[in-house]
């Protein structure tokens, strides 16, 4: 038994192929209100706590969102801590005018908005033309109802002197005025996000030191503020060099499963931990036709290709693999040994 379990299901997949997107590029659709239920009752069992969702990638948008909401809430266990986060359908938000005041409705103050420079990086990075406008309209219909635009950019070499037009931007749009206006704080910042599913292929255009400092003021303040930071050297750690050198010697190991799991259901019915990209090493069984109950064991024994190697294979042979001593990129430690665990499975599996 499972103190807490979170269920996500990707009903209705993503309007976006995101270049960036760890979750990956799965198809959209596949699965109904009814599987949603089918699969709450299936894991029921093993959990005090349950919370369950129609989303993992795009929340919202499916037409029928408000039905799928109010479904997910009468399956979650009362108390298990359900919420709306502070994600949305932008796609939603450019094209449907009930959907702002929907959200608003149920206690949403702000919404992330991502970034890659103007309309033409964004499209690019989005990949979806038209992108960059949906993103316009979605701002306007936040702040008429009192939801801030929170600006997320993610960045590369590829897309590092662009910024600017982002800066631009929240200064043509008054973001940080009008945001005051309706009571809340705009923020904003800047960072390199994890080296996993497509964002791995970004890899050799990695941020370096010597990259941080084009990143413009305004966008530097903001980030150092979001994240309580006093550098950016703070927020994007430190050089793979570095790391090297510092886990070279680790013969630390570590057990990913724990009591408040969260689970990924892909529309062929495949289940993912929540630890990295959902893919072929990480995949704990099928649903159908393994079951529920051999789905957890499988995640608490740490049986998927990635749990045990997590578990078995010590950081220090990790680094021997794949860690390259002359690289001056940009990692957090942890988000750095994902990145070597999964190079390290890609030879495995």
């Amino acid at each position: 038994m499972f103190d807490r379990l979170t269920l996500s299901l990707d009903l209705a997949g993503c309007p976006n192929r995101c270049r960036h997107c760890w979750l990956g590029w799965g198809p959209n659709g596949g699965l109904s209100r009814e599987d949603l239920a089918w699969a709450a009752e299936a894991f029921r069992p093993y959990a005090r706590e349950l919370a369950v969702y129609d989303w993992y990638r795009e929340p919202d948008y499916a037409q029928d969102y408000r039905e799928r909401w109010e479904l997910c809430e009468s399956l979650s266990t009362p108390g298990s801590g359900r919420e709306h986060f502070e994600l949305a359908s932008l796609w939603r938000l450019a094209r449907d005018e009930n959907y702002a005041p929907w959200l608003k409705g149920l206690g949403v103050n702000a919404v992330q908005v991502t970034l890659f420079g103007g309309e033409a990086a964004t499209d690019r990075f989005t990949g979806r033309r038209g992108a960059y406008g949906d993103i316009l309209k979605a701002i306007e219909a936040m702040l008429a109802q009192g939801i801030a635009p929170r600006v997320q950019v993610f960045v590369n070499q590829r897309n590092v002197d662009e910024l600017g037009a982002v800066e631009a931007l929240m200064e043509e749009l008054r973001l940080e005025e009008r945001c005051r206006a309706i009571g809340q704080e705009f923020a904003c910042f800047v960072h390199q996000g994890s080296c996993d599913g497509k964002n791995a292929d970004f890899y050799p255009d990695w941020v370096t030191p010597e990259d941080l400092e084009k990143i413009p003021p305004r966008l530097a303040a903001g980030t150092l503020r979001h994240f309580g930071a006093k550098s950016l050297r703070e927020v994007f750690g430190q050089t793979e060099a570095e790391l090297v050198r510092e886990l070279r010697e680790d013969r630390s190991t570590r057990r990913l499963s724990q009591r408040e799991p969260v689970l990924f259901v892909d529309p062929n019915w495949d289940v993912y931990p929540n630890f990295t990209t959902p893919g072929p090493a990480w995949r704990l069984g099928n649903l159908k036709r393994d079951g529920a109950a051999r789905v957890l064991e499988a995640y608490r024994r740490d049986e998927a290709p990635g749990q045990r190697a997590r578990m078995t294979v010590p950081v220090c042979q990790l680094v021997q693999a794949h860690g390259d001593l002359e690289s001056r990129r940009l990692f957090d430690q942890g988000d750095y040994i994902d990145y070597l665990l999964n190079r390290y499975l890609e030879g495995e599996t």
